[in-house]
């Protein structure tokens, strides 16, 4: 079946006693077992059965289910942020002494998240262009646990080639950790790529509309024990599995998700185009334009869309302040993929914790609005868009 068809028709794990065609929501803490011998089957993860709705519900399961069919992993693990994705992933890999080598360009919590959080822990981060193919294989080290990177960075909107540092990361014998929300995995294949494990916000484009927040874990197989660290360790010990009406909620969005991503992709070059032609505009970062310097190894990894993410450059901090303000249909909200398009001024909100000096070795300018393109008509969010500008 086409990828279409899998997120609709995923199998249940158990037939449904009613007969329900969408996995029902087992809003329960805990569930009965036959006897002591299935309690003990179930407790060691060998029968598949839920046992207590903190660490396996049938519901959460189901959504699982749904992106092994549309990735081909070998493990998928629901929590219930993005961050949450990150933190477990990172967690299960590091270790006192060791080193991640990242790159500036990631967004700001996971940014702090390795640069302080896990420091604290004894955890080095090396802070590489990760396009400088030359220097990320001078940063790996003995110590190093993984590369990790963003596929393209928000805000900034870099590239990087996932198959050279794939390369390096596994001639190390260390896993590539890539956070591909901004490209939904039914549109092109990590594993092909050499990512041994993706991360992913399901709050953008999986929820369907922002109706709930929530993260993945999508594990390859290719990193030995990681699965099992993250099913019977970090599930257990740090609590964040994904809520049964998140997974319902999310398991819906998923079935549209194709059909309402390649609807963003199109509007968003459309209106990528159309922002070059006006006044006011310094310059237009979005990754679909065809004179982008990273187009073309956007277009080798991911295919002929770009996702539904762009940022402008206006002249200074006033002028973005006055054209957020002046936004009729674009919603002044973080977040990114959501049915509605939303504005957001990144350098004064997203990172406003980080000094004027960090913000600038992360390439984040006072001048730079950063876009999310929905599902509106393109020629009405094109007149919202001039008409902020020209007043």
């Amino acid at each position: 079946m086409r990828k279409e068809t899998k997120a609709i028709h995923t199998p249940f794990r158990l037939p449904d006693a009613y007969g329900a065609i969408s996995m029902p929501v087992y809003h329960t803490a805990a569930f009965e077992f036959a006897n002591a011998e299935e309690m003990i089957e179930s407790f060691s993860g060998r029968n598949g059965m839920p046992d207590y709705s903190r660490v396996t519900n049938p519901t959460v399961y189901h959504f699982e289910d749904q992106i092994k069919e549309l990735t081909g992993a070998e493990n998928v693990f629901a929590l219930n942020s993005g961050m949450a994705a990150i933190a477990n992933t990172l967690m299960a890999i590091a270790a006192t002494g060791k080193n991640i080598v990242t790159s500036r360009h990631v967004f700001g919590n996971t940014f702090a998240l390795i640069n302080s959080t896990l420091k604290r822990f004894g955890v080095e981060s090396r802070l590489i262009d990760l396009t400088d193919l030359d220097a990320v294989e001078r940063a790996v080290d003995a110590n190093t646990c993984c590369i990790y990177l963003e596929i393209i960075t928000n805000p900034q909107l870099e590239v990087a080639n996932l198959r050279e540092l794939a390369r390096i990361a596994h001639s190390a014998d260390i896993p590539l950790i890539a956070d591909t929300t901004a490209i939904p995995f039914t549109e092109f294949s990590a594993k092909s790529l050499g990512v041994d494990i993706e991360v992913v916000s399901t709050t953008k484009y999986l929820s369907g509309g922002a109706t709930s927040v929530g993260g993945a874990i999508i594990d390859y197989g290719t990193c030995p024990g990681f699965g099992e660290r993250i099913r019977f360790e970090l599930m257990f010990n740090l609590g964040a599995y994904m809520t049964p009406h998140v997974a319902y909620m999310q398991s819906l969005g998923l079935e549209t998700l194709t059909v309402r991503y390649n609807r963003q992709a199109t509007s968003a070059l459309t209106v990528a185009k159309a922002l070059r032609t006006m006044p006011g505009v310094k310059s237009v970062n979005y990754t679909g334009l065809e004179d982008n310097p990273f187009h073309a190894l956007s277009v080798e990894q991911f295919g002929p869309t770009a996702g539904a993410m762009l940022t402008i450059d206006l002249a200074d901090r006033d002028a973005c302040f006055l054209f957020l303000n002046n936004l009729k249909l674009f919603k002044r909200a973080t977040n990114l993929f959501d049915n509605k398009s939303l504005a957001i001024h990144p350098a004064s909100t997203i990172f406003v914790s980080f000094t004027p000096e960090e913000r600038a070795k992360m390439d984040l300018y006072d001048t730079t609005i950063r876009l999310s393109i929905g599902l509106e008509d393109p020629n009405d969010l094109i007149a919202d868009l001039k008409q902020a500008l020209e007043k």
